[in-house]
């Protein structure tokens, strides 16, 4: 029963659509961000970290940068970079990208609706990334990357979604990438009640992408009501983060490969006879991405395998247990390789299944790694049965699509 609620949004102006706007910061290597800062005044990238265009900042003087980054927010304010809704609405976002159009309603959603478990959860967070994040959010009052949250598809939504969609947006733009970003904002009184009904009438909603995000912010909304006190409502902004809601048809996830640097002290003979054990294994004449679940291609050797696992391997109702990833890393990864911890281990590395098998295997010939792994995506349904049994995915189970521009629209609660 997610408790949603409209906003008045900050958006960029009209004409500077495709410059305000920007990949996540980790997106970027810290040469190219600093270029794009250096060249691009009204970039959110000042927004997020000034030290990109003022070096003196540099250090752990946090309070100087939280300072410099409420500066530049006025500056963007009085120079209209960014222009803030004159009522509260809901959003309709969509994106085209790679042949896809996702369709999704932004909002905002209280964090009591994840402190209490009806927004469920299928990954563990870090402490520490989530404390530099609450910190970020209680500083500069910026929530301007959503977490992408699914939900089983709603007649009521998809008519109001299809609805505002025959509609002019208000924003429409191409971004760098070449991804097609459209907005349309709904400000009609009786369509935001039916909106909101709606998201309240369905039982559980599951988290897709964005597990650190809404956790800081529930951290960070914590401390402000204990901070407030007696004063507290519960219906203050500190209280809502930005959510994007996609029915589980619209969300896309993509696999994680896999790139293994050595054998450890293994021969090549014994890493073969061990696989034996547990899988079976078919040399292949050409790159093999897997199409079906219980498949997993290897290339060692410059020789490419499909690896199936023997059924006996794995408990097929443990929704954890039953997933590619999880095979591989309990039957390949750790018994054989020695690789315990895939989130901090030197050996391992990962690569978002829109990285060319090709990619892969030039890697692996080139001596970089001695194996690749690739893998058939884990499923939304996947994803929501590990979610309802309180479980959580193996790192780096999913690349889940969209991925979200930063500063496209921002709650701004301070």
């Amino acid at each position: 029963m997610p408790n949603i609620k409209p906003f008045c949004g900050l958006k960029p102006a009209i004409h500077l659509q495709s410059k305000v706007v920007t990949r996540p910061l980790e997106n970027y290597g810290s040469g190219e961000a600093r270029l794009i800062a250096s060249e691009n005044s009204c970039s959110f990238l000042h927004l997020i970290n000034p030290e990109l265009d003022n070096p003196y900042l540099r250090g752990t003087r946090q309070e100087l940068i939280f300072k410099k980054i409420a500066e530049n927010f006025e500056g963007f304010l009085e120079h209209h970079y960014l222009e803030k809704e004159k009522t509260p609405v809901i959003y309709v976002y969509q994106v085209l990208h790679d042949g896809l159009c996702q369709t999704g309603i932004w909002t905002l959603t209280h964090i009591s609706d994840y402190l209490e478990g009806r927004i469920k959860k299928h990954e563990s967070t870090v402490e520490r990334r989530e404390k530099l994040l609450a910190d970020y959010l209680q500083q500069t009052g910026l929530d301007a990357n959503p977490v992408l949250i699914t939900y089983h598809p709603d007649p009521v939504i998809d008519r109001l979604l299809k609805k505002y969609t025959s509609l002019k947006p208000a924003l429409d733009f191409v971004f760098a990438d070449k991804t097609e970003h459209r907005v349309w904002a709904i400000n009609d009184v009786k369509d935001l009640q039916e909106m909101v009904a709606a998201f309240a009438a369905i039982p559980t909603v599951y988290i897709a992408d964005g597990h650190h995000r809404a956790a800081s912010m529930a951290k960070m909304g914590l401390h402000k009501q204990a901070l407030n006190g007696l004063l507290h409502t519960g219906s203050e902004l500190y209280n809502y983060f930005t959510t994007v809601y996609m029915n589980t048809k619209e969300v896309k996830v993509l696999e994680f490969n896999r790139l293994v640097r050595d054998l450890g002290s293994l021969s090549e003979t014994d890493f073969m006879s061990a696989l034996l054990e547990s899988f079976k294994l078919s040399p292949v004449a050409e790159s093999f991405k897997p199409k079906y679940l219980h498949e997993i291609g290897m290339y060692f050797n410059r020789q490419w395998y499909v690896l199936q696992p023997k059924p006996t391997i794995y408990d097929e109702n443990d929704p954890v247990a039953v997933l590619d990833v999880s095979i591989l890393q309990n039957f390949i990864l750790e018994p054989i390789l020695g690789i315990k911890d895939p989130r901090t281990d030197a050996r391992i590395t990962f690569e978002g299944g829109r990285t060319k098998l090709s990619d892969l295997q030039e890697k692996v010939d080139n001596g970089l790694y001695v194996i690749a792994f690739t893998l058939f995506p884990t499923s939304v349904e996947q994803v929501i049965a590990v979610a309802e049994a309180d479980g959580v995915m193996p790192p780096k189970s999913t690349w889940v699509e969209p991925k979200f521009l930063v500063g496209l629209l921002t709650n701004y609660f301070n």
